[in-house]
């Protein structure tokens, strides 16, 4: 039985085979050399059928250009997170701390030119701030326009040329977003966008963000409802309500009328299209608060929901949740990708769902039926006062999970006696339990919530999957990190019932949102900076959507040295663990997979940085590496231009300010 927890590939052999049984594609990737949207393509596999860089070559590199978005704002970003867009020659991004829309030569990184709004408090109180992930492109038969979605949620049209606004477009090239959202919100509502909006047909498509909810101030939020915006006007054409109103259906899963007041179930990842269809997939999140749901009571659609909409109307055509009433923070970070597969002989139109939980759900994009079985498990029930957690949640029969799920004894660290006894002691102060085990009450005389594995930020994140249109291979990178979810009644810091908190000593209140209390408190999910679960702690995985099964899996991320050098760990020989703090991309080629490493070490010449990975599609080895000073914060992306291919990623961190570096082969 193939052992999903350990790095290994299948024989060459086998992998021939299995690329030899290449399905039916219609998403063939990035197309003519250039990357025009945010995934590549509108079917977000992140493909790209160039090859000139290789296995032979990736690690003689060369640096062609740098761009330094230091100055892009009142001070420097050292979280930049953009995947740029290349298209007729030119490369687009957003960039600096308050998301200036940039355009520059793509084989010399100049730029062309720049277009900044100061939005002053209401861009300085936004709840989605930084340069954001990225912007679109829309061919609109003359010079092009391009579109970003502002901290303060205003959509701005440029003109792809110029860089001017579009002045027919809303007002002066611009639309308030906190306007026409059937609700009434006001400047400095708690909304906003950090994702790129997506277009088709005219129409552009934009989501909602909102600020990270595991100890909200309030059970009443702005809701994150979707809509459809001409691409010429500005007026928007449709809206979805993802949570329903009165008279539309699923409005019956919000028990005690909670849809009137509950907000969040935003789209805040990327959206997917296939424009043959006309429709536009939403990864929706999940309601507000993030771990407790006893003012919301039901299944709650369409929170965790997978949902196609026709494109042309708004319409609902069908939804798939993947959570029932979630109290896990398990929403939906990342977009749906369209792969085109052979199963049993038949061929299928499907979408393959990355999730935080580890899980891949594979539907049929034209119906939402499941590829394989999904079945209706019993999970752990909730004994929090006021929570009815839902008797059963889904579980796809295939592919495997792609990352470990629930906590045992057997997931802690066992590197030496000493630390497995210190990591059992540790996990005592917890409850453990198998997937979706739910938060607990904290209390400083029993246990201190949940140990949950995968944590809050998955599993999978807002960087999602790629996906190989020749050979019907998925890539997934994914992270190991376990959190303590337990819950505190405070007033002061909440209306809600329940948040995510730590219990205090009598006197000195209650509340705060850490994962864990640490080793000068009375538990914690760490032993003097080791994590509690054994790695892999960061990973990525190869799964042919033709037979629903794991090809490889191999650790992503060179060990740091503070685990490397750890003196609990002298003489333990410890294998590459991969990073759990990233999340982290991967762009597929005609040979490779590219991710960057998600952190710092020393390499083998005593120079701390980061690096740019390559390896085999076909067996995961690795092929190559490519020295970064800091790390990948942004996915990889490639293209072509005067017979040179480059490869872009942006970087970050440890006081250096956001840069994007393009390489090409010698």
């Amino acid at each position: 039985m193939f052992d999903r927890y350990q790095a290994r590939a299948l024989p060459r052999l086998c992998v021939a085979l299995l690329l030899a049984a290449a399905p039916v594609s219609a998403q063939q990737g990035a197309p003519d050399g250039e990357w025009p949207t945010y995934g590549g393509d509108l079917g977000h596999t992140r493909y790209s059928g160039l090859d000139q860089i290789d296995a032979g070559n990736f690690n003689d590199l060369e640096l062609a250009w740098r761009f330094d978005t230091a100055n892009l704002g009142p001070g420097p970003e050292y979280i930049f997170q953009s995947t740029p867009l290349m298209a007729n020659g030119v490369l687009y991004t957003t960039a600096g701390t308050r998301r200036a829309a940039v355009a520059l030569d793509a084989t010399t990184g100049e730029m062309l030119w720049m277009h900044r709004l100061n939005e002053g408090e209401r861009g300085a109180s936004a709840p989605r701030r930084l340069s954001g992930r990225g912007l679109t492109y829309w061919d609109d038969g003359d010079d092009g326009v391009i579109f970003y979605v502002t901290p303060g949620y205003r959509l701005i049209a440029l003109n792809a040329l110029t860089g001017r606004r579009m002045a027919d477009f809303g007002e002066d090239g611009m639309v308030d977003l906190k306007q026409g959202l059937d609700q009434d919100l006001g400047p400095d509502a708690e909304i906003g966008l950090h994702a790129a909006p997506v277009i088709s047909n005219g129409v552009i498509m934009i989501g909602a963000a909102h600020l990270a909810g595991v100890a909200p101030a309030t059970k009443e939020k702005p809701k994150g409802y979707v809509r459809g915006i001409d691409a010429r006007s500005g007026e928007r054409k449709w809206i979805f309500h993802t949570i329903p109103t009165a008279d539309e259906p699923g409005n019956d899963t919000w028990g005690n009328d909670s849809w009137r007041y509950t907000g969040n179930t935003g789209v805040w990842g990327q959206m997917t299209i296939d424009e043959e269809l006309g429709y536009v997939y939403l990864p929706v999140e999940m309601p507000t608060g993030d771990l407790y749901g006893g003012h919301r009571p039901g299944d709650n659609l369409y929170g965790d929901s997978i949902v196609a909409i026709e494109i042309a109307t708004g319409d609902r055509v069908w939804h798939f949740q993947t959570v029932h009433h979630d109290v896990w923070d398990f929403d939906l970070p990342c977009a749906p990708v369209l792969v085109d597969i052979t199963v049993d002989g038949r061929a299928i139109k499907a979408l393959a769902q990355p999730t935080k939980q580890g899980f891949l759900f594979v539907l049929d994009r034209a119906n939402g039926e499941p590829v394989w079985p999904i079945e209706e498990r019993p999970v752990p029930q909730s004994d929090v006062p006021g929570e009815v957690t839902s008797a059963t949640q889904p579980f796809p029969t295939k592919p495997p999970p792609f990352d470990r799920q629930g906590v045992t004894v057997d997931d802690l660290i066992d590197f030496t006696p000493e630390l497995r006894q210190r990591a059992e002691d540790a996990a005592l102060r917890y409850r453990m339990g198998p997937l979706f085990s739910p938060p607990s009450v904290a209390t400083l005389d029993g246990t201190l919530g949940t140990l949950h594995l995968p944590g809050l930020t998955g599993g999978a994140n807002w960087p999602g999957g790629s996906f190989d249109p020749e050979t019907g291979i998925f890539y997934q990178y994914s992270k190991t990190e376990v959190h303590g979810l337990g819950l505190v009644n405070d007033p002061r810091q909440s209306n809600m019932d329940y948040i995510m908190g730590q219990p205090r000593p009598s006197g000195q209140g209650r509340g705060g949102t850490g994962g864990g209390l640490g080793d000068a408190g009375v538990g914690g999910t760490n032993i003097e900076g080791i994590t509690i679960v054994k790695p892999p702690w960061g990973r990525i995985t190869a799964i042919d959507l033709n037979r629903g099964e794991i090809v490889w899996q191999v650790a992503h991320g060179e060990t740091a040295d503070s685990i490397r050098n750890h003196p609990l760990l002298q003489g333990v020989e410890v294998p590459r663990t991969g990073v759990a703090n990233a999340r982290i991309g991967t762009l597929v080629t005609k040979t490779l997979v590219v991710a960057g490493d998600g952190g710092l070490f020393t390499n083998a010449e005593g120079v701390r940085g980061s690096a740019l990975r390559a390896y085999d599609k076909a067996t995961g080895e690795e092929v190559g590496t490519v020295a970064l000073p800091v790390p990948a914060t942004g996915s990889p992306m490639t293209y072509m231009v005067d017979g040179e291919q480059y490869l872009v990623v942006a970087i970050a961190g440890g006081g250096f300010p956001g840069e994007l570096w393009a390489f090409k082969a010698p």
